[in-house]
This record gives structure tokens, sequence and C-alpha cells, in this order.
């Protein structure tokens, strides 16, 4: 009796053991943020010099934690970011606005890349576009003549 009893207790400790390992290579569900963006890309496409270099790129936490924007940074000194620093809750919306400086002709292609403590902690937004030279305005006509005319 007293052998069947310890093969028992043996018997419960290895099924409570191998039971322990299986969940181990379950992955666990960790409440994370995650953030989604409306679009990636903003398309300017033709704008004239000096126009307003404004565009937004909508995000929501689409995850189960809050989200924490640690930085915003931009290919170059001509674009601008600016970012929520509050904490967004899960199914939240927010606002990264971009400024982009309108006074260089040219094509625009530049990056913002987005960091945050969520599972895609680095994502990376683009603005495009061309910036066309204002066109020259003709001098008003003078109707008035130094010369009266008689």
């Amino acid at each position: 009796m007293k052998k069947v009893f310890s093969l028992l207790i043996v018997m419960a400790f290895v099924f409570s053991a191998v039971a322990q390992d299986a969940n181990a290579d379950k992955p666990k569900k960790v409440k994370e943020p995650e953030i989604t963006f409306e679009s990636l890309v903003h398309d300017y496409g033709e704008i004239m010099q000096g126009d307003n270099g404004t565009c937004e790129f909508v995000f929501k936490n689409t995850g189960k934690a809050d989200l924490i924007l640690t930085n915003c940074r931009s290919s170059c000194g001509c674009t601008v970011p600016e970012w929520p620093k509050d904490p967004i809750a899960p199914g939240k919306k927010a606002v990264i606005k971009v400024k982009y400086n309108t006074n260089r002709i040219g094509m625009i292609n530049k990056s913002i890349t987005v960091e945050s403590n969520a599972v895609n902690n680095r994502v990376v937004l683009n603005i495009k576009g061309n910036v066309s030279a204002k066109p020259a305005e003709a001098a008003p006509a003078n109707e008035a003549s130094p010369v009266k005319a008689q």
C-alpha cells in the first residue's frame, strides 16, 4: 500500500510538471498599446510657394494599454512634427501635425519617424508633393499719365 501511495504522489508531481511546460509555449496575452494610422502618406499634390504646408496624420490606439509617443523626428529641418505628449488611452484617437516649409521650391519627399511604447514601436510617415514658384505678378496698369491729352 505504501508503494502504491508513493507511486501516485510521484505521478501527480510528474503530471503537474508536464502541464506547466505545456503552458510555457503558449504566448502570454500582454496588455500592450498599438498605434494604427488612418494613412501613412500625405500627398500635397501641386502647391504654390508660400502656401500652407500643414497636414495631419490621425492615429488610434488600437491596443489594450495607454499609448505614449516618445519621439517624432523628421528627415530634415524643413519638416517639423508636433505630437501629443500625454498618454492616449485604448480606443482613443489623436493627431500628429506636420508643418512643411513651402518656401522651398521643388519636389517634396520627406519622412517622419514616430517612436512609441506600442508593439509596433517605430512607424514611418511620409509627405510628398511639389512646390511650384508663385507666378510673377503683373505690374498694375497706371491709368494716370503725366502727359495730359488736349
